[in-house]
Order: C-alpha cells, then structure tokens, then sequence
C-alpha cells in the first residue's frame, strides 16, 4: 500500500527528530566536563629542553591561561629524539585537555614521514588547538662567501655540484630539510653538513668553515643586527618586516617556495571537542594581547591565532608537503 506524503514526512521527522536527541544525548557529557573545565592544573608538555623559543612561548601562554582561568599552567619539558618523545608522551595521556603539547614543525609535522616507526600519527592522533606562532627561515651566508643573491648561489652551484656545503641543526631538522627543498627547487647538488644543535653549525658559519645556512630567524638575528652573518634570502611567501629589502626565495625565481617553522598547541585526539573550543578561545585571546603581540612580534615571530579546523587543515597540508620532500630528497633522521 502507497503511504501518503504527509505519512512519509511525519515519518521523517519523527526520525530526524530522534537522531537529534541521540546527538544531543550523546553531547551532554562533553558539554558537562567542558563546564566543569579547568577544574584542576593543567600540563604544557614542551618536547625540547628549558629554554629554547618553544619552552618560552609555552611559559608565555601559560601564563595567560592560568591568570584567566584561576588554575595553575605547569610547563613540563620532556626532550628527546627531535621532539617526538614528548609528542607520543601527549598522545598517550587522558584525552581530558589537562596534558597538552607545544608542538613544532618537527614533531607535528616532519617526523611523519621521517621515522618509519613513529609512535603516532601526526595527524590522526591531536586535536589541534591553535596555531600560535609561526616565522620563515633566513638563508645565510658567511661575509667570505661570494654568491651574494639566490640566482648567484645557484649558478655556483651549478658551475661546481657538491662544492657548497650548508648547515643545519641536524638531520630532519625543518633547517635541513628547507635545504633539500631548495636543492629539488633549483635542481643544484649542495653538501649538507648536520650538526647537534644550532649553536656547532652557527659557529662553524660564522668562522667560515661552511659556507650557508637556512637559520631560524630567532637564532640567526642576532649574527644578522651584528653583521656577522649577512642575509640572502628569506623563505616566506612574503619579504619579513625587520628584513624589508631582502627578497624572498619565491621571487628569486622559484614560486610558490615557502618553508616555515612553526608552533602550535595540540590535545590528545579524543579530547573533547567542547574542550578544544574553550582551549582555542583562550589561547587567542592570549595571542591577541598587547605585551604577547609586542613581545613574539619583536623577535620576529608571525603570531598565529587561527580555529581548530583550520589548524588542523594547516598541519595535513604541512605533513603532506614534507612527506613529499623526505621522500624526493631521501632524508634520513640521525
């Protein structure tokens, strides 16, 4: 027997009107702890160790977060392995939003296809918060060296393959592979020289032992302000504010070039997503602020403020073009 329309939107409804009260049912418990939250002190695991620009930023932040929620923000540095021990740490803990991670590039980003047995899924195993802050690299040279612009280093380059050698803080780095990725960008063959730290490779640069490198602009301004590193090129999509007349790689003739080093606050993937939110609000908030504003902006860091969703489209798209260059370049972890 035919049923007749108003019987078949009835029906419908009546459907529709209970799949909305199981959603509801099912949300109550995330919305009764996000009410309840934060209810005791909270953990900002920092994946390197005490201070480094990733442990500041998480002290920063949490300051701003505990003075506006009443609770105590603990930093814990858990270091090791380019910032994946602390990473799997976070992944493992209680997804309640009372362990999170400061994560960078490498841990949340690079590591994914750097370690074949990798603990955890870069993407799958966060609930991305925010992005809280970002900023280019600097290509730069020893005063000695004489290629003076990008279009000058990639003819030496290609005049003699393998003569000019660059540093980095160690293999995976986002330093060394920034470099692989101008070296497949300007089909040119240059030497990496992996250090354990920025401090070995700054110092052999400066002393003219290597001949470039792809710094973090935190790291390297200071050599910059003092003239003992000079500047080629940055790798923004855009020139940097405190280095206005120096080009960027993509308008020295490769579009589309950009590699950035970033920071960024993750939960565990099952924390709730009411949590997530409140977490999101805050942290911009904080960001938002005059003397966090002043404070990064000056140092040259990008201040991030973003929704989860959208950082966590920014982080697939950051391991997805990483992936690509590991396996283009065939870089290997230490």
């Amino acid at each position: 027997m035919k049923r007749s329309p108003l019987l078949v939107r009835t029906a419908r409804r009546v459907a529709l009107g209970g799949a909305l009260a199981l959603a509801a049912v099912a949300l109550l418990p995330s919305l009764a702890i996000a009410q309840s939250y934060p209810a005791k002190p909270i953990r900002i695991v920092v994946p390197f160790p005490p201070g480094g620009s990733t442990d500041l930023l998480a002290r920063r932040i949490g300051e701003k977060l505990a003075a506006a929620w009443g609770q105590p923000v603990v930093v814990e540095n858990r270091a090791g392995a380019g910032g994946t021990l602390g990473a799997d740490y976070v992944v493992k803990s209680a997804p309640d939003g009372y362990t999170l991670l400061m994560g960078v590039t490498g841990s949340n980003a690079i590591a994914g296809a750097l370690y074949p047995k990798l603990p955890y899924d870069v993407v799958k195993d966060f609930a991305p918060v925010s992005l809280v802050v970002s900023s280019p690299l600097v290509l730069v040279r020893n005063p000695g060296f004489a290629p003076k612009t990008v279009q000058a280093l990639v003819a030496a380059a290609k005049a003699k393959p393998g003569s000019i050698s660059y540093g980095s803080p160690g293999n995976g780095t986002s330093m060394h592979l920034t470099g692989e990725m101008f070296k497949l960008s300007a089909k040119v063959s240059m030497l990496h020289i992996p250090y354990r730290g920025s401090a070995g490779a700054l110092s052999d640069l400066m002393g003219g032992q290597i001949d470039t490198m792809f710094g973090d602009f935190l790291v390297v301004w200071p050599q910059l302000e003092a003239g003992k590193l000079l500047p080629i090129a940055v790798t923004s999509k855009t020139r940097h504010k405190m280095l206005p007349n120096v080009p960027t790689i993509a308008e020295s003739g490769y579009p589309g070039f950009e590699a950035l080093s970033w920071q960024g606050l993750f939960a565990p993937a099952a924390t709730p997503p009411a949590i997530v939110e409140q977490l999101n609000r805050e942290v911009n908030k904080a960001l938002a602020s005059a003397d966090i504003q002043e404070y990064f902006g000056s140092r040259g860091f990008t201040l991030g403020g973003s929704s989860a969703t959208e950082f966590k489209a920014f982080v697939k798209v950051e391991a997805d073009k990483w992936a690509r260059i590991v396996q283009a370049s065939g870089a290997k972890a230490d």
